[in-house]
């Protein structure tokens, strides 16, 4: 059925009410909370700026901003390979921070499984093609053919970059979330050990390929290269900790981060000549079986800018 005209106001308000659904398809393609908010932002534009009878011939406004907005994601995805040749370190997606018993409107976005930091890693992995294929068709149900348009290939090439997609994430086999409760119980174990100085405690809360990524683009304080093993990543942490102070990490406040159970920790300056100075930074950590498999560590300020101070 053909939409009707309708004015700018009401035009508007009916965008406010895709809103939050644009913004979690956004963040799904880029990983990146600005340029989600700007794809967003830009549908809103090119929808704003179409004359009447244009508009009036959309039949389902939302599959046709979600249309819109992929194809803006894609550009996004192509500019941000060329930054991350330039980057240095590893590149983690922009967290999402939320606290659990507040309303935030990012909470809408951070339910869905799929946006938990681990998953977004392996998104992070994939070919552009690849990453708007599965995450447009297997997390938003947008049939392959209108995927084929934004891509500018067939459906059937469509379809083969989603499954493609699909093995990797599968052969990554990130944990599924856990129950708050359960995180919470692991998290505070670990933060127990590592400030009580309990070395065999660490090692016992990490998986023995446990994986450690810092992402700072060499603006502050963090691992530079991809750290693996409990071992490692035990000593990594207690030189930290003789550097920084247990008082630094206990200024820490425990958040959702993608959804699950993480730090925020804030800028604090150094308290004597032999301690250093701490740079903000969220921590997130993926747990399976009881044990820390991941532990992703953010501190690059141009990722937390969105963040509230």
């Amino acid at each position: 059925m053909v939409r009707v005209s309708v004015s700018t106001d009401v035009l508007a308000g009916e965008f406010s009410g895709h809103r939050a659904h644009l913004v979690a398809v956004a963040y799904r393609l880029t990983g990146s909370v600005a340029d989600a908010e700007d794809a967003v932002q830009e549908s809103w534009l090119r929808l704003s700026t179409m004359d009447g009878s244009a508009v009036a011939g959309i039949r389902d406004l939302r599959a046709w901003l979600t249309t819109v907005v992929g194809r803006i994601c894609l550009d996004r995805l192509t500019s941000a390979a060329a930054r991350r040749e330039r980057y240095v370190g590893p590149w983690l997606p922009e967290p999402l921070v939320t606290r659990e018993q507040a309303d935030d409107p990012a909470d809408q976005v951070v339910r869905d499984e799929g946006v938990r930091m681990a998953a977004m890693v392996v998104l992070d992995q994939l070919t552009a093609d690849q990453r708007v294929a599965f995450v447009l068709h297997d997390a938003f149900a947008v049939p392959f053919d209108e995927i084929a348009g934004i891509l500018g290939c067939s459906a059937a090439a469509a379809r083969q970059h989603a499954s493609r997609a699909r093995r990797a994430l599968a052969d990554a086999d990130p944990p599924p979330r856990l129950p708050l409760a359960e995180q919470r119980a692991v998290v505070e174990r670990f933060l127990t050990a590592i400030a009580t100085g309990d070395t065999a405690g660490v090692v016992e809360l990490l998986h023995p390929d446990v994986v450690m990524i810092g992402d700072s683009d060499g603006k502050a304080r963090t691992t530079r290269r991809v750290l693996t093993g409990a071992a490692p990543i035990t000593r990594f942490f207690f030189g930290l900790l003789a550097h920084y102070g247990v008082e630094k990490l206990a200024a820490g406040e425990l958040v959702l981060v993608n959804g699950d159970l993480g730090m925020l920790i804030p800028e604090q300056p150094a308290t004597d000549g032999s301690n250093w100075a701490v740079s903000r930074r969220v921590s997130t950590f993926a747990i399976r079986d009881g044990r820390i498999t991941a532990i992703y560590d953010v501190c690059n300020p141009d990722k937390l800018a969105h963040l509230p101070a």
